[in-house]
């Protein structure tokens, strides 16, 4: 089957050919990936991976994990989905992105056999990382799930280890519309015998746990394996002594020091997750210890400065992000001068909205300019009055209006926060770092 060649396609530049499949969605199953990989010479066969799925705090586990893992001596690849400024984030090879020339030949290479087998825009952009990371010599690599798990595009490579972070409501129309069910499509990244690390709890465990038991999985537990003692929590980031009792496939009983720059104790899940898998796939406490603490993950609770003010930058995009970021800004910050808003308009907007009911003096909704999933400014507004929003509220077209009115309505020292879709993120670090965007759309 050959993917539809849209106007845009025509073009000499891989990228904006690349780009432009994005229009065509994607697809349920996985013989086109597996089929594209056999062809390209199969290069995940070239490394060891481990694969991080879950709801939230996959993208913040993978980064860490990855880091440990280069820590301990290994040239490691990472895959990470969606990317905030530059496609080359994606395909990080010890810690460094792939330059857009690198990723334009790459793609440029792999787009003759995905164009005959009608591959995805999500299906030749991890084709695209593994062939890197083969061709960089990489011998270990995390690859974030992109969404659920069982007809992943990641899922079509075989690991060593699979995390799965916890499970909550997104994706419904695609993942199913209840915890379980999602959980039952994120299980199906566990493989036989394979160490499985989780948060996961209520139901989403239950169905996780009975699907690792089918497969004889251990399953390594946080708050039962292994548990996180004596929390800090700052803008700083979280610290706290990760313990954890010997037996199945972990080491002797231990415990380890552990701080790590990601802020907000929802990350404590996440840290103490990275650092087991990571002392499970044989990394030493202390390069573990180490390459946690500086290992950063830009876009989730990131705080910058502006023009005298603290501009926080959160891709809080489900209710449970949401309340997440909610419950992190009362207790670092109170209430906030300003909250900038966009959001997809195919997510759960009352939730999110509700999340965040008298978290800012002030809330402006704006959208993300390059995404034609992002809600209108004004949708949000309405959404937000009709939920019984309390703060004045405005909107602004875009997120350089958006940052320009929220510049305009508070003094220095005063907290922005930017939040909500990635994308948005993307765009607003794209202006405070005075750069320019990728000139394509977004849709994923």
């Amino acid at each position: 089957m050959s993917a539809p060649d849209a106007p845009r396609h025509a073009s000499d530049d891989p990228l904006a050919w690349l780009f432009a499949l994005q229009r065509f969605g994607a697809r349920a199953g996985l013989g086109t990936m597996r089929e594209l990989l056999a062809r390209l010479g199969s290069p995940q066969r070239a490394f060891r991976t481990a694969l991080v799925g879950g709801t939230n705090g996959k993208g913040s586990v993978a980064r860490l994990l990855a880091a440990a893992l280069q820590a301990g001596g290994w040239r490691t690849g990472l895959f990470t989905s969606p990317h905030l400024q530059r496609v080359g984030e994606r395909a990080r090879v010890d810690g460094e992105e792939a330059s857009a020339a690198e990723m334009a030949a790459l793609v440029a290479e792999v787009r003759p056999l995905a164009t005959e087998l009608g591959a995805t825009f999500f299906e030749v952009v991890t084709a695209v990382a593994l062939l890197r990371f083969a061709r960089a010599g990489v011998e270990r690599a995390v690859l974030e799930v992109g969404m659920g798990g069982r007809l992943d595009a990641t899922n079509a490579v075989e690991p060593e280890l699979t995390v799965v972070t916890g499970v909550a409501l997104d994706h419904q129309g695609v993942l199913g519309a209840s915890v379980a069910e999602i959980a039952g499509d994120k299980a199906g990244i566990l493989r036989e015998g394979v160490p499985l690390v989780t948060a996961a709890t209520g139901e989403a465990l239950a169905v996780l746990a009975e699907r690792a038991g089918s497969l004889g999985a251990p399953l390594v537990r946080y708050g039962e394996a292994f548990t996180a003692e004596g929390v800090s929590s700052g803008w700083e980031g979280v610290g706290f002594t990760l313990a954890w009792r010997g037996g199945g496939p972990l080491p002797d009983a231990g415990r380890l020091e552990l701080a790590s720059p990601l802020v907000g104790r929802h990350q404590v899940a996440n840290v103490a997750q990275a650092a087991v898998a990571a002392l499970l796939l044989g990394v030493a406490p202390g390069a573990v210890r180490e390459a946690l603490a500086t290992a950063r993950w830009p876009g989730r609770l990131e705080r910058c400065s502006h023009r005298g003010r603290h501009v926080v930058l959160d891709g809080a995009h489900n209710p449970q992000a949401a309340q997440a970021l909610a419950v992190a800004l009362q207790e670092l910050e109170g209430r906030v001068a300003v909250l900038v808003v966009g959001v997809s308009e195919e997510k759960d907007v009352d939730a999110l909205l509700r999340a965040w009911h008298g978290l800012a003096r002030r809330v402006l909704f704006t959208r993300a300019e390059r995404s034609p999933r992002a809600a209108t400014p004004e949708a949000l507004l309405a959404a937000w009055r009709a939920g019984g929003g309390a703060p004045p509220a405005a909107t602004a077209p875009g997120p350089a209006a958006a940052l320009a009115a929220a510049l305009d309505a508070t003094a220095p020292g005063d907290t922005i926060v930017v939040a909500g879709s990635l994308f948005l993120v993307g765009e607003a670090r794209d202006l405070l770092e005075g750069k320019g965007s990728e000139p394509f759309e977004r849709w994923q």
